[in-house]
């Protein structure tokens, strides 16, 4: 038997939509394979009532199927479905890590992003990179065009989660088909500096380069609460506030000393919106672990 554990990632960072993710030190899943003759999927955890047992529509079924690994697989769930926080992405990626190594595949943690991906798309209905990258790889990640760049990177963050729930079909569909080009060269310069600023481990640069106007402006509003959010996290130290991934989740970068004040306010602002949130104070971390 492998068990492993799996990061919370938030992907998009603001101006890096499907292209930036980090994973996160809190929340995790716990996902424990035995080999056997054909896969079953047992789940249990926060959430887990929604989540499908079915291979076929489980995203660790479609990893399962993808290395030719048929296994007992159990599924512990921290990170609670649509989320905004890569649910279905910690468990692709402890699935991943769990039967390369079960089975013997040798595959590098690089070459398993793609695996993981094609679980993601169970869920989203894309194979998409941006969560599964960070789960695997750890750090800040940059997924494109079929590859990933990793960096090690120490930023304190909040993920406040509110008890909302948003689909990422749903997210994918209020994105607008196109931007200005006065947008796009706004997003480009906010990419580059939050890029520098996970590099130089330095939140301010971080939170400053989330500032983007063309997806997350149009997910915000599927979030509600979120404005009063976003000002009472900025008034209490945050360095800057987005949309982590789809939502409803709200991220936000800040220095250790304000970590707690910036939790603290977030909650209290979506309670004063009429929403229950929890605030995870967390940072970016390392990626899945695996324990023999």
């Amino acid at each position: 038997m492998q068990t492993v554990r799996a990061p919370a990632t938030s992907a998009n960072l603001g101006s890096g939509f499907d292209v930036f993710g980090v994973a996160l030190d809190r929340p995790m899943d716990v996902v424990r394979v035995e080999k056997a003759d054909r896969t079953t999927i047992e789940m249990s955890g926060v959430g887990s009532q929604y989540i499908p047992e079915d291979p076929d529509k489980n995203v660790v079924g479609a990893v399962a199927e993808a290395l030719d690994a048929p296994a007992r697989i159990r599924i512990d769930k921290g990170v609670r479905p649509s989320s905004g926080l890569g649910s279905s992405a910690a468990s692709a990626a402890a699935a991943a890590v769990g039967l390369n190594a079960l089975y013997g595949r040798g595959l590098s943690r690089s070459e398993l992003v793609p695996v993981a991906a094609e679980g993601e798309a169970v869920v989203s209905g894309t194979a998409h990179s941006d969560n599964v990258a960070p789960a695997l790889l750890g750090g800040f990640t940059i997924a494109r065009d079929g590859a990933v760049t990793a960096v090690d990177a120490s930023i304190p963050l909040v993920a406040c989660l509110p008890e909302i729930a948003v689909s990422t079909r749903d997210a994918r569909d209020v994105v607008p088909e196109s931007a200005s080009m006065a947008d796009l060269v706004h997003t480009v310069g906010s990419a580059a500096t939050l890029a520098v600023g996970m590099c130089r481990d330095d939140p301010e640069l971080v939170g400053t380069g989330m500032d983007e106007r063309v997806v997350t402006p149009a997910r915000a509003e599927l979030i509600l609460g979120y404005e009063s959010v976003r000002a009472a996290a900025l008034d209490a130290g945050a360095t800057g506030v987005t949309v982590s991934g789809a939502g409803p989740a709200v991220i936000a970068p800040c220095r250790e000393s304000n970590r707690r004040h910036v939790a603290a306010a977030m909650v209290d602002a979506f309670a004063e919106a009429g929403v229950e949130s929890r605030a995870y104070q967390t940072r970016v971390s390392a990626g899945a672990t695996l324990y023999d």
